[in-house]
């Protein structure tokens, strides 16, 4: 398994990001989706990586900069062939990495409610995300649908978050 930067162009990674848009739209109520499609993540402030054996794409994920100390989760997605293999897991570490090297201190994402989420709310909860407030440019609607986290990656004395070190050992 290697994770590398994508430049969105290979037809594997397009048919993963096919996938998860799809599958955002379906799982969804209207209106409350914010997955973005290609174009979204093609921005400068927008970094995408995919998880890789060979040529097959096993997982998708990216971090968007929100400011230089906050970051976002976006389009994390794991295909359906390759679920349960540690896949997300690896490309979560692999961007929470990532966010610290380039000093944030805090990484957030949005995510929905419901029996398709409920795999991803475990990692993200297991790795240390707490459910707080919306975050950027998000506006709560009344559906109760859109589900906010966050992980501070820094503690408040400047240390690294330990819970990284207890979750790679644990």
């Amino acid at each position: 398994m290697q994770i590398v930067v994508d430049d969105l162009s290979s037809p594997a990674t397009r048919e993963l990001l096919a996938i998860h848009l799809a599958s955002m739209r379906t799982n969804s109520p209207p209106g409350t989706s914010f997955a973005l499609d290609l174009s979204g993540l093609q921005k400068p402030e927008i970094t995408v990586w995919t998880v890789r054996d060979g040529e097959d794409v096993l997982g998708v994920g990216a971090l968007k900069t929100l400011s230089d100390r906050t970051g976002e989760l976006k389009s994390m997605r794991t295909h359906p062939d390759h679920l349960r293999k540690g896949v997300a897991r690896a490309l979560l570490e692999h961007i929470i990495k990532e966010a610290k090297s380039r000093g944030m201190n805090r990484l957030s994402l949005e995510t929905g409610n419901g029996p398709h989420f409920e795999a991803p709310l475990a990692l993200y909860r297991k790795r240390g995300f707490v459910e707080g407030e919306a975050f950027s440019d998000y506006v709560v609607g009344g559906s109760g649908f859109n589900r906010f986290f966050h992980l501070d990656l820094v503690r408040e004395d400047g240390s690294i978050d330990e819970r990284l070190k207890m979750y790679m050992t644990g």
